[in-house]
């Protein structure tokens, strides 16, 4: 297929401000992903957009599974409240307690603004 680039499922993108620790959580521009090393500001990076990680969470909060999980950008720990100012950015796929340190998201890949009624 002469238009195909790649499968998408990770993507190099310049590492943020502050730079990158393999297998955290990353907002790059609309990209949501994990990053796959360690970089430096603004040194290539693969972010894996897909798949299901342990990631940082509210340690007092409960999660029931397809529960949609927002992100503090500044923080990048993970909520199961939507907030202004936060992006959703997957779902849990498991139940995690109150309290824990973790819980099992699936990524979406890209983020989304919190819904604030």
């Amino acid at each position: 297929m002469k238009t195909f680039i790649q499968h998408g499922d990770c993507v190099t993108v310049p590492a943020p401000a502050g730079g990158t620790v393999s297998g955290e959580l990353y907002k790059v521009g609309g990209i949501i992903g994990v990053a796959a090393t360690t970089e430096v500001a603004g040194a290539p990076v693969v972010l894996k957009l897909n798949g299901v990680f342990s990631l940082t969470k509210i340690s007092a909060q409960a999660w029931a599974v397809g529960d949609p999980l927002f992100m503090n950008t500044t923080s990048r720990v993970l909520t199961n409240v939507s907030a202004t100012g936060l992006v959703l950015v997957g779902m849990a796929t498991e139940i995690a307690a109150n309290p824990s340190a973790a819980g099992a998201c699936r990524l979406n890949g890209v983020s989304a603004p919190a819904a604030v009624a």
